[in-house]
């Protein structure tokens, strides 16, 4: 799932540099959702795994 938020990172800057503000705008947009929803699922697996031992 990180691999996509960087991907659609680079999406945004190339977008951006183009001049393609919407498309910019909305490959950021769902770079943040994605890289937020990595780290929720990042710090459960952590948890789950720290209550196992």
């Amino acid at each position: 799932m990180l691999r996509w938020a960087v991907i659609f990172l680079i999406i945004a800057i190339v977008a951006a540099i183009f001049g393609f503000g919407g498309i910019a705008a909305g490959a950021v947009s769902i770079a943040k959702i994605l890289f937020f929803i990595f780290i929720v699922l990042f710090l459960i697996s952590l948890i789950a795994g720290l209550m196992r031992k």
